[in-house]
């Protein structure tokens, strides 16, 4: 398998594939614990093709998508400049706001292409955090990068039990 990690940008076709994944994303990742109709009312409310090229073509705002054998299969979405509550101030701060990859395809050398590329991408910062679902399979991944807990939190959009994770970047 081929597998290569890039930068998406914010055109039709990048946000075809972003989309794409996302949505078979959250239908999979959701579906035990959220009912179907909300998840489709969220898809249908909050996936707009014209807003989200803006989205990409903010320079605040980085998704790298990674590909297997020249498909989508996951992405990464940031942004710099976001902090969480509580977070120290004086730190150039980038937070993670989507870490994702299809349950097919999340093995660990797609899963390290990725973060491989987010690594080179974040590297002016200070620190990198992330919220994310207290079930979700990546803790120990971030764990296993040096990501450490922070508190516990609510994750959108459909208010789940979640902790903030932060990576010093300055010490690793």
């Amino acid at each position: 398998m081929e597998i290569v990690s890039k930068f998406v940008v914010g055109s039709d076709q990048g946000v075809d594939e972003f989309f794409d994944v996302k949505k078979a994303f959250i239908r999979n990742s959701y579906q035990e614990i959220v009912a179907s109709e909300i998840i489709e009312n969220y898809i249908k409310e909050h996936f707009d093709h014209r807003k989200m090229i803006n989205v990409l073509n903010d320079f605040s705002n980085q998704l790298i998508m990674v590909f297997a054998d020249q498909q989508p299969v996951g992405y990464c979405f940031f942004q710099t400049g976001f902090s969480y509550p509580e977070a120290s101030e004086s730190q150039k701060m980038i937070a993670i706001k989507e870490f994702s990859l299809l349950q097919e395809y999340d093995l660990p050398e797609v899963r390290l292409s990725l973060w491989n590329k987010v690594r080179l991408a974040i590297q002016f910062a200070d620190s990198l955090w992330i919220n994310i679902a207290k079930n979700d399979s990546k803790i120990q991944f971030f764990k296993d990068q040096k990501f450490v807990f922070v508190k516990d939190m609510v994750l959108e959009p459909f208010n789940l039990s979640s902790s903030i994770y932060e990576l010093d970047l300055k010490k690793s």
